[in-house]
Order: C-alpha cells, then structure tokens, then sequence
C-alpha cells in the first residue's frame, strides 16, 4: 500500500454566523473548541486535520459522540463544505471540482454506506441495490445483472424480490452495501454501518465486509465508536477529540503506544494477545545472553509476526526462549521473562 488514494490536509470546519472572526482568533491565539463557542457562539466541526489513506487500505477512524468523526468523512465526497483546507481524492483536487463532476465523483467513485441506509420501501431489494445505476442511466438488464453480482457478494442470492420490512436489520445492512458496492467505486466511506446491530450479528458483518474488502480491494474510510470494532478491521486507526486528530497508527502502536491519557483511556483493558507481535518484543540475536541451561540452538522457531498468542502456545512447549525468524533468518529472541512483560503490558521495543 503505497499509493495514497485520499489525502486531506490542514483541513477546518467552524460552524456559525461568525466563522471568519472565529477563524482568525484561533489562528491568532489558539482558541479552544469551548472558547470559540463561547467567544463567538461557533462550534469547531474538525481542527486542522491532515492524513493520508493507501489503495486498498482499511482507515478507521474513532472516536466519542461529537469527536468530529462524522462531520470529517463527509467533506471526503463533500457534503460538507470545510472552512479551510485541502482535499484530494483519487488524484482529484475535490474542493475545485464544479456541481457536475462532484455529482460524478459521487455517483462512479465514491460509494457510502450510512448507520441507517434509508432504504426504498416501496422498491425490491434488487431495485434497492440497482438504483445508482438506474440514476447513471444504466440500461435495465445491465442494473439487474449487477444488482443480482452484489447481492451475491453479501450472501442474499434469494431475496432479490423482497421487500426492506421483510428482512432482518443485518439484512436490510447488507443490502446497503449492496447498494454502495454496485456503481464499482474505488473509493468506500462507512459510517458507524453496524453500530445499531446485535453483537453477533455485527461481528458476522464484520468478518463479511474484511472478505469483500480483500477482496475487491476497495479503499475505506471506516467511521465507528468502538475500539474493539476498529482494531479488528483496520489497517490503521485514528482516534479522534473535540475535532481533531489526536493519534494515528496501526492497531499494534495505539494499544501499545498510547500519546496522551485520553487514548490511554480508550484502549485500557484491551487484550494485547492478538495485537502485539514477535518483532516488537524481540531482543536482537547478537545481544541475547543464554542464561544457564539454555541451548539456543535447540530452541523452537517463531516468525517475527507471530503474535502474542501465538508465543504463548509454543512457550509452553519448551524450556528454551524462542528465536524469532524473518525470512529464513534468525533476528530475535524473546524469553519468558520478556513474553511475561509483554502480555501484562509493558513491552519495549
């Protein structure tokens, strides 16, 4: 993943009568989200916002009710107008695109699948499905042909003539990707899509939505609340509060490596067995020291990505630390006192 398909920079978003004002106070003195309502009676939607997102990548983006989260991913396709800033997607300076090839952009390129999909009532779930392609003009059996490939993609072959009320809300979401999914964009924007569902339910959608994002290879911004839910489907995550970007990483280096206590708080109690992996516990080979009884040379192996769990399960087998390979290499050692500070939390690089 080394083409960035979305990059947004310094990107703000001030809501109110007064936002030229509010603008420059804060470029001025660095006003708070507080102190600009209070001053100038204008809400800070999002504050100085940069980051880019890969082809192919999963970028989930976290936070608390009111972060901001919301309100960012909609300038992505620009439903919303920032204050200031730059976007660009898929090589397009977005802000400079007129009301024709934004309607484009939106229809061909950009798909989005909201937490309540507002569903047609009064249309089939295929005709739910193949509606942006009925607003391109698409011929009819070319929309059905389509309609009946993306309901197969989330497992509905057999409902194309139902009716939203007749399905089940995982259902009636899964029609919503459907539907996102069917003009083919490059581009996937979701926001918060299974936060209504029961657990099971929503994990299901969510093994589901990692499998088609494999493998259409479909860039996403991914909107949730939930930090489980995050670290779970995304590449990277970043956490947002009072509109802006506090950290971005991998799931590894937020769990791992929270920047201040507000992140520290989002991630106290989650379980580093499936998130921490052998490259970042390992003591390099050239500096390990053999304790007594320790034969190196009969130790079990373990790939330099295999995670806590993972060691775990082969610690148990073995008196011998375990040596940490990368290619047919040897490169680390982790031992048990290392492994036993790493799952209680406090690993070191």
């Amino acid at each position: 993943m080394s083409e960035p398909i979305i990059q947004m920079q310094d990107v703000w978003k001030v809501f109110g009568a007064r936002v030229s004002e509010a603008m420059a106070a804060i470029e001025r003195e660095g006003l708070t989200k507080p102190q600009v309502l209070d001053r100038f009676e204008c809400v800070v939607g999002i504050a100085n916002c940069s980051f880019e997102v890969q082809r192919g990548e999963i970028f989930c983006v976290m936070g608390l009710s009111g972060s901001g989260k919301s309100t960012m991913v909609r300038h992505i396709n620009r439903l919303i107008e920032p204050t200031s800033g730059r976007i660009d997607v898929l090589g397009q300076d977005v802000l400079a695109l007129d009301k024709s090839e934004l309607r484009k952009l939106r229809a061909t390129r950009i798909g989005m699948v909201f937490q309540h999909m507002a569903l047609f009532p009064h249309r089939t779930v295929r005709d739910n499905v193949a509606f942006p392609l009925q607003v391109q003009g698409q011929p009819k059996s070319k929309r059905w042909e389509v309609s009946q490939r993306c309901l197969s993609l989330v497992n509905l072959d057999g409902y194309e003539d139902r009716f939203p009320h007749e399905l089940s809300g995982g259902m009636q979401q899964r029609v919503g990707l459907a539907r996102a999914l069917a003009p083919d964009p490059e581009v996937l924007l979701m926001d918060e899509p299974f936060s209504a569902l029961d657990p099971l339910i929503r994990r299901q959608l969510q093994e589901q939505f990692m499998a088609l994002s494999g493998e259409l290879n479909k860039t996403t911004i991914f909107i949730t609340h939930d930090l489980d839910e995050a670290i779970r489907i995304g590449n990277r995550i970043a956490i947002m509060k009072d509109g802006r970007i506090v950290q971005i990483g991998t799931p590894e280096d937020i769990v791992t490596n929270p920047i201040d206590d507000y992140v520290r708080d989002f991630v106290e109690g989650i379980s580093m067995l499936k998130l921490v992996f052998a490259h970042s516990i390992m003591e390099p080979v050239a500096s390990y020291r053999p304790r007594s009884g320790e034969d190196i040379d009969r130790a079990p192996r373990a790939s330099h990505d295999t995670d806590l769990s993972g060691l775990i399960d082969i610690s148990t087998t073995t008196d011998n630390p375990i040596v940490i390979t990368r290619e047919g290499s040897d490169v680390g050692i982790v031992d048990k006192a290392r492994l036993l500070k790493a799952i209680k939390g406090g690993h070191s690089q």
